[in-house]
């Protein structure tokens, strides 16, 4: 192979490992912001249950 097909062969490897990374990363994020999302329920759920049952 010459120094251009294994340059080319890197720069793809490079690229699809920085796709898995990305992937990875806005799964943990799209993590963290359902179980938040999920809290401000519950929390504003509370709310509405004891402002209703005073």
């Amino acid at each position: 192979m010459s120094s251009s097909d294994q340059d080319k062969q890197r720069n793809r490897q490079i690229a699809q490992n920085e796709a898995e990374r990305q992937m990875v990363g806005a799964a943990r994020v799209s993590g963290w912001a359902i179980a938040l999302a999920v809290i401000i329920g519950v929390i504003a759920a509370g709310i509405v249950w004891a402002w209703l049952n005073r």
